[in-house]
């Protein structure tokens, strides 16, 4: 949900960002992981997203989430990221936002709350980088939660993301 009505609020991060010099400031030269990820855990509450092989913690990234944090995604519009075990089941290199991993929310037992509910369930939740054109704004873009229910990571994390979990990974989506 990386919808450009979002802008308004990354406005205020480039023009904080632009007084702060921000940068990425990530060292160029890290060593290559070389450990095979079999799971992704988000957790809402720390705002962190975790590459996981067995239960070794084998990469963190600090994260934005849905501008309304607390609590499931049960609606689309609603600013909310899922709870849940979801499944990253595809990838888009040229989407509004630098790259991104899609969820697979919403699933069965979503669709059907929703439908009780009587509401869409809403969909295109992904794991992405920043908005194009504003990569620049680097980790600045943490500063609050912005997407509308994605995980937002810097340019340079979705790259390395994109290269280290594959399509069909498990992403469990934490309070």
């Amino acid at each position: 949900m990386c919808k450009k009505y979002y802008m308004v609020r990354l406005v205020i991060l480039m023009v904080f960002a632009s007084c702060c010099g921000a940068c990425d400031n990530a060292p160029d030269n890290e060593p290559k992981i070389e450990t095979k990820i079999n799971h992704v855990i988000l957790d809402k509450g720390e705002r962190k997203l975790f590459l996981m092989s067995n239960n070794y913690v084998v990469k963190t990234y600090k994260v934005a989430i849905g501008s309304n944090p607390i609590g499931p995604k049960r609606q689309e519009g609603d600013g909310k990221t899922p709870e849940g075990l979801y499944i990253i089941d595809r990838r888009n290199p040229k989407s509004s936002c630098y790259r991104s991993l899609h969820i697979s929310y919403p699933s069965a037992k979503d669709i059907e709350y929703a439908r009780r509910a009587g509401v869409r369930p809403g969909g295109d939740i992904m794991i992405h980088g920043i908005l194009n054109g504003l990569g620049w704004i680097g980790p600045f873009h943490r500063l609050f939660d912005w997407t509308g229910g994605c995980i937002a990571v810097t340019n340079k994390e979705i790259e390395e993301i994109w290269q280290m979990v594959p399509d069909g990974m498990p992403i469990e989506l934490r309070p």
